[in-house]
């Protein structure tokens, strides 16, 4: 039985620290910004696949910003980079920066 959890507990660990990997190297996504709701804290983007974020396809989608200020640093056309997660209430830009 020991022998089990052992096996087990290295298993998760081994599959935790890959995953901890693969959404390090795979974090930046590239959009543009399509709209700015500065009120409501929100930003829509027009992005490539977000690996990271378990989708593989190009699509727009509106997301909460993890800071409000966020929003002042881009205009609707600018091309940017940004991470994201996800929580309980939708997706969450928590890095964003324009495009060089």
């Amino acid at each position: 039985m020991n022998r089990i959890i052992r096996i087990g507990s290295a298993l998760a660990l081994t599959l935790g620290l890959a995953t901890a990997t693969l959404a390090a190297e795979g974090a930046a996504i590239s959009g543009e910004v399509k709209k700015i709701d500065e009120g409501a804290g929100k930003i829509t983007l027009k992005h490539g696949p977000a690996k990271s974020l378990g989708m593989e396809d190009p699509m727009t989608m509106v997301y909460r910003v993890k800071d409000a200020a966020m929003l002042k640093q881009v205009k609707v056309g600018d091309k940017i980079t940004f991470e994201a997660e996800e929580a309980a209430s939708g997706y969450t830009v928590t890095k964003m920066q324009k495009a060089k």
